[in-house]
């Protein structure tokens, strides 16, 4: 509608049938056709063009800031699927996942994916059968296994640990030190007041183990209503604490939502695309992730698991470092 409008101002008629430049006093249509000289239509990019823009790709017409961005030569250069180099939070048999370790691990070099972490869930979420610091150190020693067998693509053993209600992990943080990578996420207490859980999601983020924050507004599409939640101050917080917010893949999360992916953005917050897999199956799901950055306006830049394996990897010292606690070296057999 907002390209047909800026058509009418420039004398023309934009319809199914193309784009015409319709003589003054005609009808604008005639037994079904269009009438006046047609100037374009073959091709979407001959529409834009008509009315003074660059074509816009599909997921961006929302009428929300491409048009001007269009007529400007502005917009951005949307990440795409080849652009993914790795997957950040998927699990095994380990807790609720259909695949073994090495199972999954394979499918993402198979998908041409540079790494890929486990992270199976914390004892706390007994429902997905959460891992003890006990199950978790046995499960370490299988990714040690899997990776002295696997070639081509770095195998990161990591955990979805809970936060607890009061904002601490369901893991010790020398347990959670060790790990390559740590996932974090609310699972219970869903029905606290927005200051509670902004609280208690904010004491997350500032713990100096945490590296992403899962499915932020815990959504479930047609089945369950997100938190309260400040998502203000979730993304400041992140922002200062360099902790990079999840986008879950999964059809019925798609969490965070295109608008929220998009103001996160703008306030400068890295984005890891995750298909969040309980099985090699559930790979597929990127796809739908990426489509949802795509309707946020995100670049390449913007996502964190489009870095190269040794950008990520420098990536995952960065906080660990800065705290002085230790990360477990992530192997790769194939440079």
């Amino acid at each position: 509608m907002a390209v047909r409008k800026l058509g009418v101002e420039r004398g023309l008629r934009i319809s199914e049938y193309g784009v015409f430049r319709v003589p003054e006093g005609e009808k604008a249509e005639q037994m079904g056709k269009e009438v006046g000289q047609r100037i374009g239509g073959a091709k979407e990019e001959d529409v834009f063009h008509a009315v003074g823009m660059a074509w816009v790709p599909p997921e961006l017409r929302e009428d929300r800031g491409e048009i001007q961005a269009a007529q400007e030569n502005a917009l951005p250069k949307l990440v795409t699927l080849d652009d993914i180099r790795g997957t950040l939070h998927m699990h095994s048999k380990w807790t609720d996942g259909g695949n073994t370790i090495e199972e999954m691990a394979r499918a993402c070099k198979e998908l041409g994916y540079e790494y890929c972490a486990i992270t199976d869930h914390s004892q706390s979420t007994r429902v997905a059968g959460g891992l003890n610091v006990t199950e978790l150190r046995k499960q370490r020693q299988e990714v040690e296994r899997v990776r002295q067998r696997l070639d081509g693509v770095s195998l990161l053993a990591g955990i979805e640990v809970d936060i607890l209600p009061d904002g601490s992990l369901d893991l010790p943080d020398d347990v959670l030190a060790e790990l390559d990578i740590v996932v974090a996420s609310v699972h219970s207490h869903l029905q606290m007041s927005q200051k509670q859980m902004t609280e208690r999601i904010l004491t997350a983020l500032a713990h100096p183990t945490v590296d992403i924050l899962a499915h932020p507004t815990e959504r479930l599409i047609n089945k369950r209503e997100p938190i309260a939640v400040d998502l203000e101050a979730v993304f400041q917080a992140a922002k200062e604490n360099d902790v990079a917010l999840e986008l879950n893949a999964q059809p019925d999360r798609l969490d965070l939502s295109d608008i929220q992916v998009s103001r996160a953005r703008e306030l400068g917050v890295k984005i890891a695309v995750n298909s969040d897999a309980h099985s090699v199956e559930n790979l597929r799901f990127m796809r739908y992730g990426v489509d949802q950055a795509r309707r946020g306006w995100l670049e390449k830049t913007h996502i964190l698991n489009t870095m190269t394996w040794p950008q990520f990897r420098k990536w995952l010292q960065r906080r660990k470092d800065s705290h002085g606690t230790h990360l477990a070296p992530c192997r790769r057999q194939s440079q």
